[in-house]
Parts: structure tokens; sequence; C-alpha cells
């Protein structure tokens, strides 16, 4: 009896821990409310997109639809719109560890690609990391699922 209990817990609280790869595809708020953006897939990859943030945190405080993408390196991407920018992509779902790993993030505040993985905790928070060539070598960003 006590066998099957312990197989129960075991397969139940296996359940709640467990990541599975399309968990991160949504729409996600930053946990300081300063960016909403939504992830999708596209064949084995996934990426971002930027939906809202608030221009008011922004340098340049123009409204989000006029915010243009000045830091670019690449000067014909200048005059692009920040709001619905693809800012991440090429990440992808390390079964063994349970994460996205190998992606490619944006910072358009900087002007800069960064190397990212994210990982969703177990409070249902999704932790972004942009680094530059160790993963503690960057800046982390946490996000809320939003509806």
């Amino acid at each position: 009896m006590s066998r099957i209990f312990f197989i129960l817990l075991f397969l139940i609280f296996g359940k709640i821990n467990a990541t599975h790869p399309n968990d991160v595809l949504g729409t996600w708020m930053s946990v300081d409310n300063s960016v909403k953006v939504k992830v999708y897939k596209v064949n084995n990859q996934f990426r971002a997109r930027i939906i809202w943030f608030n221009h008011l945190l922004s340098e340049s405080k123009k409204p989000m639809h006029l915010s243009l993408d000045i830091h670019n390196p690449n000067p014909n991407l200048r005059n692009r719109k920040i709001l619905g920018m693809e800012i991440l992509d090429g990440l992808r779902y390390d079964v063994q560890k349970k994460e996205w790993v190998d992606g490619k993030i944006y910072d358009a505040s900087s002007g800069r690609y960064w190397n990212s993985s994210a990982k969703l905790l177990q409070n249902g928070i999704l932790k972004v990391r942009g680094f530059w060539k160790a993963e503690w070598i960057g800046k982390s960003i946490s996000f809320r699922k939003v509806t």
C-alpha cells in the first residue's frame, strides 16, 4: 500500500514540475510592467516580438507607435518601429536541461544582440537571460504569463 502511495506522489509531483517545450508560447508581461511580448514558434525555434512597452521608460519618451530602433548598428534598420519588432529568435528547447537555450535577443535600448536562454520557474515566472559569451555575464528579466 505504501509503495502505491509513493508512486502516486511521484506521478503527481513529477507532472507539476514537468516543463513542456510549448509552455513558453503565449503572451508574457515583464514583472516590472515595462514590456509585453508574444512568444511564438517557427519550425522548432521559439521567437518573441514586442506587443507593448511603457514608452515613458524609454530614452525618447515617444509614444509606442512612434518609437524607432535608433540604436541599431545597421543604419538601414534605424527607422523600423520597436512596436511589433522581433527581439528574440533561435531559442530551442533542451530536453535535458528543461530550459530554452541558444537564442539571440536584441536590446533596442543599446542596439546589441546577446546570447539568450530562458527557464520556467516553479512559480510560473519565465526568467529570460541575455548574456555575453558566458551566462554569468549578463542580465535577466522575469515575465509572468498573461491572457
